[in-house]
């Protein structure tokens, strides 16, 4: 079998990777014609929009999923309607995830706790939010916003000036902010045939908006019963198939959803050594209707992210049980670079080894 993946970056890359030992093949589609995914399998170099080269995906695949949460809805659309194509996951998902004020109302009618928001299309809605929902808030673009972009923390009158210049070209949602405890995601697969698979709670620790830092499995049970109801909802909701990812801060003890991501997350890459079977491994059996794998973890992960520069190998394979990722890109200020990931025996023992792994990678982040 082939799977299209329209996105070749990392996600894409380590979706191929996980897949070949299956006996699948892949071709991918991507506007970068040195996209990381490119180096591991064929590579379509055109725009996401690009119809000739979506049919051509659409003839000789399979199945066709995505790896960037922001790819074009109406050119899938087109190809599904034109050419029988079928596209996981949902794109009803898909659309929900591109438009953080659809994420809200979803959250809403499933019942799923969110914060306070309004929809803001012009200043004077922003005066109207600033009243309702109070200061501080967080001012975000309704689309296109990820890794900390097109977003402003609001505390003052002046800081609301300040974010509408910045921002305010294009739709908005004004929300509460919440001084969270920790932030938390929670992963899970759901097939073609309806089988669920949900892997451990993952807590995240985030520097400048990028994530840093993931250990999983995180939190007390109580957390990981309540995400994983929540998740279920979302997936029986859309008739989903493939991985899904919703983030959630926590304060006090309470699980408050942030947002959505219809495809294999940052969050997740712990997985690859330290579960069972992979998120990326699990997302392609979901896709193809093939059996789902354990979620279950072989012991307690940490997962830190490499931003801007690759660290020279030997620093990080001197250190015992590191496995190290490198995406094969060139190096750029807040460019994800790489990951890697340790296995412990107990969650105090993995917390040191992150510890340490930032410390020697000259990373200053607060980890709860």
């Amino acid at each position: 079998m082939k799977v299209g993946i329209v996105g070749a970056g990392q996600l894409g890359r380590m979706l191929a990777l996980a897949g070949y030992p299956l006996g699948l093949d892949f071709l991918c589609l991507d506007p970068a014609a040195e996209a990381p995914a490119g180096q591991v399998a064929p590579l379509l170099h055109g725009a996401f929009t690009d119809r000739r080269l979506l049919a051509r995906l659409a003839r000789q695949c399979d199945v066709i999923t995505f790896d960037w949460e922001n790819v074009p809805v109406s050119g899938l659309a087109a190809i599904a309607q034109r050419h029988r194509a079928r596209v996981c996951p949902p794109l009803a998902a898909l659309a929900t995830g591109q438009d953080r004020v659809a994420e809200k109302r979803l959250f809403e009618r499933l019942q799923i706790p969110t914060t306070r928001w309004q929809a803001v299309g012009s200043r004077r809605e922003l005066s109207r939010a600033l009243a309702a929902i109070g200061l501080p808030g967080v001012l975000k673009t309704r689309r296109l916003g990820y890794d900390g972009k097109g977003q402003a923390l609001i505390r003052t009158r002046a800081d609301a000036e300040q974010a509408w210049a910045q921002l305010g070209s294009v739709p908005l949602l004004y929300e509460q902010y919440v001084p969270f405890e920790c932030e938390v995601s929670i992963i899970g697969a759901r097939s073609v045939h309806g089988e669920l698979g949900i892997y451990p709670l993952c807590g995240n620790v985030h520097g400048a908006g990028v994530l840093r830092l993931t250990r999983a499995p995180f939190g007390p049970p109580r957390w990981q019963r309540r995400a994983a109801l929540y998740l279920e909802r979302v997936l029986a909701h859309f008739r989903y198939s493939g991985i899904l990812t919703i983030e959630f801060f926590v304060r006090r003890g309470r699980l408050i959803a942030n947002e959505m991501a219809p495809r294999v997350h940052n969050s997740g890459h712990w997985t690859i050594e330290g579960a069972t079977t992979s998120q990326f491994e699990n997302h392609l059996r979901a896709i193809l209707g093939l059996p789902l794998g354990a979620t279950r973890a072989r012991g307690f992960s940490a997962m830190v992210n490499l931003i801007g520069a690759m660290p020279p190998p030997a620093q990080l394979l001197a250190l015992a049980g590191v496995h190290l990722h490198d995406y094969g890109k060139h190096a750029r200020p807040g460019r994800k670079m790489g990951h890697c990931t340790v296995v412990e025996a107990s969650a105090a023992a993995r917390d040191a080894r992150a510890r340490a792994l930032l410390k020697d990678l000259g990373v200053e982040v607060r980890i709860p």
